[in-house]
């Protein structure tokens, strides 16, 4: 590309191409179901607020949080009667209502029942805060360290949620709006990389 630059000399300008970001370094984006309770295990046997820590991990990986989704969650987003959550998404994402799991409405009566003094929002810091996404970044980080996974990232919760979907066989436009996409090619990359798509390939 030719520019004119103001003294009236003309000049190529080299091309340049977008950098590409790879901050995972090619490794695995997801735990497995068994990380995920191991994850929560190690909550529970570590710290004062235990159970605390292992329902965010869970509600976390059940509903594909976002971490500044899981930390704003309130009280009033739970409806008690018929055992739901409202998600409420955030880059332009669809909110939806998600079911609860026995396991889910047993830990969050549990915990909204020990809870004091009383908080609008669900996950508290010791210090009667709420929690932000940076605190729950560095509880995911030491309960990491203290399981030994590497890389335990908050936004692998959410990663692990749609590829457990899809290897689940559920479908792609489903899979988009309980995660709250606004793009079905986000949803893609759990789609596209199903292991189960490959079954049947070479047999014995």
């Amino acid at each position: 590309m030719t520019v004119e630059l103001p003294s009236g000399i003309n000049r190529t300008v080299a091309k340049t191409r977008p950098r590409k970001s790879a901050p995972y370094r090619g490794e695995r984006q997801w735990f497995t179901h068994a990380e995920i309770e191991k994850l929560m295990t190690t909550a529970r046997k570590h710290g004062r607020y235990g159970f605390r820590d292992s329902l965010m991990v869970l509600l976390g990986y059940v509903h594909g949080f976002r971490a500044s989704e899981l930390v704003r969650l309130q009280w009033l987003d739970i409806d008690w009667d018929r055992g739901l959550i409202h998600c409420r998404r955030k880059k332009n994402g669809t909110n939806t209502d998600h079911p609860l799991t026995g396991r889910e409405l047993r830990g969050l009566r549990k915990l909204k029942a020990e809870q004091k003094p009383p908080s609008r929002y669900i996950f508290m810091t010791e210090r009667g805060a709420p929690f932000t996404p940076d605190g729950f970044y560095k509880l995911m980080i030491r309960l990491g360290e203290r399981a030994k996974i590497a890389s335990t990232r908050p936004h692998r919760l959410r990663h692990s949620c749609g590829f457990k979907l899809a290897n689940d066989g559920r479908d792609t436009r489903s899979i988009q709006f309980y995660l709250g996409h606004s793009d079905i090619r986000s949803t893609c990359r759990y789609t596209d990389i199903v292991a189960t798509r490959f079954e049947g390939f070479f047999e014995d």
